[in-house]
């Protein structure tokens, strides 16, 4: 890919590795992720839980309504089976075309519009773990209720949600280049400040990090690590290597710069006011033909950022102790001490109890910042016939 001429796609169609199948229900599970890993010792699910500050035996806003959580659970086991791994649509849906295939999201293209799928994919370490029930549903409402919301300080890309899982957006060239914003000091993954702090680093994307910091504390200002896209991984880079290297000028720079800062800080104060922190999150940018620079993909989603409970934050920390996470650092943990998620070619099975969890996180975080109640689907029809139809009406009327 040239650098000084992107795709015109969405951002998800700058990573050009193969991506595993994901789960869609234990029937069709494939043989390479259900093929036991290499004998060794295997930590506990709720161990993994604990571990990432969210042991469910401990008062907690996570369980302030144990009858509400118990009932998300049971719907969230029951919908393993139906959960939306492919989706095919350009097999069903006239005029559409397979334009990027991503972690999480299904990319198509219909004429001037973009028709973006949200599935129950799981994705850390640049790879797919596992589906989880609803996920896709919670990701899509939760970055339109932020669209909606966050339009005084960037016009998006948004034009029709026909369905839970699907939005609708105007085409435009994407930035090859992932607006990373952090306000913590923490993390498990190789890009995250807290290991590479740990590792001695002191500058990090053009940020100068004070010796003498702790995990998970608090920066004195919230910073901005930039990535981009190798082979099969995010790269941390520089402000001046992206200009140089010609991923964007400097005036698209500093405008999305200043864009994913601003996005941030007023995340921030919504999500305090509703009795959480927005730890990090990313931020993606394209440019339509005008010059106009849009938000696009998704934004303050669990998948997309960290979340902890606030009001356990500092007792928490001051004790040692992992903040109460709202996100799926418990899973990347549990997967990282039971294989090597970066080199292992098969990866053990995600535990039934840490899939359900996350699928209550997920519809716990959308409930408790847009202060409306998630509507879990009643019927069973198949997912991605429902959104064949949806989509295929909404093309017909635009």
């Amino acid at each position: 890919m040239s650098p000084t001429a992107p795709p015109t796609a969405v951002r998800l169609a700058n990573s050009p590795k193969p991506l595993l199948p994901t789960i869609s229900s234990p029937a069709t599970r494939p043989s390479y992720l259900s093929m036991p890993p290499p004998a060794r010792p295997r930590a506990s699910p709720l161990a993994a839980i604990a571990a990432a500050g969210g042991s469910s035996a401990s008062p907690s806003l996570l369980a302030a309504d144990p009858n509400h959580r118990d009932a998300v659970l049971l719907a969230a086991r029951g919908a393993m089976a139906n959960c939306l791994g492919e989706t095919h649509l350009d097999l069903v849906v006239p005029g559409l075309r397979l334009a990027a295939k991503g972690k999480v999201r299904d990319v198509y293209e219909s004429g001037e519009h973009l028709v973006l799928v949200t599935t129950d994919r799981q994705s850390a370490f640049d790879r797919v773990l596992a589906s989880i029930p609803f996920k896709g549903q919670v990701l899509n409402e939760t970055s339109l209720w932020w669209f909606n919301r966050t339009s005084h300080i960037t016009p998006n890309a948004v034009v029709s949600c026909p369905d839970k899982n699907v939005t609708i957006a105007k085409r435009c060239t994407v930035f090859p280049v992932e607006f990373v914003v952090r306000g913590y000091v923490t993390g498990s993954t190789d890009t995250s400040l807290w290991t590479v702090y740990n590792n001695g680093v002191r500058n990090y994307c053009g940020n100068v990090i004070p010796d003498g910091m702790v995990k998970n504390q608090k920066l004195a200002a919230n910073i901005l690590t930039p990535t981009t896209k190798a082979a099969d991984h995010d790269v941390p880079i520089t402000p001046d290597e992206i200009v140089k290297s010609g991923l964007m000028s400097k005036d698209d720079f500093d405008e999305a710069r200043s864009k994913a800062l601003s996005l941030f800080e007023y995340g921030q104060q919504v999500a305090l006011e509703n009795g959480v922190i927005l730890v990090d999150t990313k931020y993606e940018f394209g440019k339509t033909a005008d010059g106009t620079i849009m938000l696009i993909d998704e934004v303050h989603t669990p998948d997309s950022s960290r979340y902890w409970i606030a009001n356990s934050y500092e007792e928490r920390f001051k004790a040692g102790l992992e903040p109460e996470n709202v996100d799926k650092e418990f899973l990347r943990l549990w997967f990282k001490n039971n294989c090597n998620p970066y080199e292992d070619k098969v990866l053990p099975e995600a535990p039934e109890e840490l899939v359900s969890e996350l699928a209550w996180r997920y519809i716990f975080l959308f409930e408790t910042i847009t202060n409306t109640k998630f509507e879990i689907p009643e019927t069973q029809e198949p997912i991605h016939e429902r959104i064949s139809r949806n989509v295929a009406e909404a093309l017909r009327n635009l």
